[in-house]
């Protein structure tokens, strides 16, 4: 089986159109779980699937940030607020309706496992991780169901409530191992904020009610929900850009078709893409300056990004480069390099960086 296209917008993408998407930048804006969820998601067996950044921003936002992240977040707050962060599983007696509710749950989530599995022996991706993220949907049901915060108010209904948190801790860990073969940076996350480890992440322990106790710990969001208008202007923007280089190059390549095709001329000549002219005075406003590298990383969530920290004669600031293919951190620290330093600041990674200049540097023989 071959997969059908993957298409930017409305059509193929193509170098010569400038409109491909390319995964390194997609990661790098939303990391690498969010862009493996959305083409997993979004590219169904036997069907072209649809790339734009509008659409991963959305769907990070709808499914990994609302669904999936606030059921986490809401399930660890609740039961650290009211039980200190250790829930058990406790027997407590049930009404008809809270016992319909927490078997509609557990039959939920038992049932889940074989259905991914089936979905995945038809090589149904798609449809396996919408079996996944069932769970997620109706544990935020069953919390609009057992409203924990009404529950709170009373102190009688404390087992009650401690029992609600602990079905939901139970859920969410079974999901963890479900997940881990699709979002395997997320999914020791959503462990670790449980109080379990990497072990955890066993398919042979998905049977519902094997963790007995949880002994919960705040984390970071596990997806934060991205500003989408004030990204999406400033990605459109930089497609604007590839667009015209694309543009430019066709262009050049066609003159130097046509330059081939004719008489030899007595000197040759070579052929540039240029970017449209500029006048004095718009070159003055680029400020360049010398900079010490004062320390230099990689960065987990980048294979191709450096994080500089460069001192530039009045105060030190961070730079992102995308020169890790080429050059490695400690055999930068202590060089000095150009820098243009009046570029506006630029948030990366959702806003955990923001890159406050440009390098500019050339690898060369000495």
């Amino acid at each position: 089986f071959g997969h059908p296209w993957l298409l930017q917008g409305d059509g193929k993408m193509s170098k010569s159109k400038g409109n491909v998407v390319y995964a390194d930048d997609l990661v790098d804006y939303f990391g690498v779980d969010a862009v493996r969820y959305y083409v997993l998601h979004e590219m169904p067996f036997e069907n072209d699937g649809n790339l734009t950044w509008e659409l991963v921003a959305e769907r990070t936002n709808s499914d990994l940030a609302n669904t999936l992240g606030n059921l986490v977040n809401r399930t660890i707050s609740m039961s650290n607020k009211y039980f200190g962060g250790v829930v058990e599983n406790r027997n407590v007696q049930l009404t008809e309706n809270d016992a319909a509710v927490d078997a509609d749950l557990k039959q939920t989530v038992t049932g889940t496992y074989a259905k991914v599995v089936a979905k995945m022996e038809e090589l149904r991706v798609a449809d396996a991780l919408t079996e996944i993220f069932g769970i997620f949907k109706r544990c935020n049901k069953y919390i609009d169901e057992t409203e924990p915060w009404v529950l709170a108010k009373d102190e009688a209904n404390k087992p009650r409530l401690e029992s609600v948190l602990y079905h939901l801790c139970e859920a969410l860990r079974v999901c963890g191992i479900l997940l881990n073969a699709y979002l395997p940076t997320t999914a020791p996350k959503m462990m670790e904020q449980l109080g379990l480890d990497a072990s955890a992440l066993d398919l042979t322990k998905t049977t519902y009610g094997a963790q007995e106790t949880y002994t919960v710990h705040k984390g970071e969001a596990l997806f934060p929900r991205i500003d989408v208008a004030k990204e999406i202007a400033h990605l459109k923007e930089e497609d604007e850009k590839r667009k015209a280089a694309a543009e430019a190059a066709n262009k050049a390549k066609a003159e130097a078709e046509k330059a081939a095709a004719a008489p030899a001329a007595e000197e040759s000549t070579v052929d540039f893409t240029h970017e449209e002219e500029i006048d004095f005075d718009t070159f003055c406003k680029v400020e360049l300056r010398v900079a010490e590298v004062r320390a230099c990383e990689n960065l987990k969530e980048s294979k191709k990004l450096l994080h500089l920290t460069v001192f530039d004669g009045e105060r030190e600031r961070c730079i992102l480069s995308g020169i890790a293919k080429w050059f490695k951190p400690e055999d930068l620290i202590g060089k000095k390099i150009g820098i243009v330093c009046n570029l506006a600041p630029r948030p990366m990674m959702k806003g955990k960086y923001v890159s406050e200049g440009m390098i500019f540097a050339a690898d060369t023989a000495d």
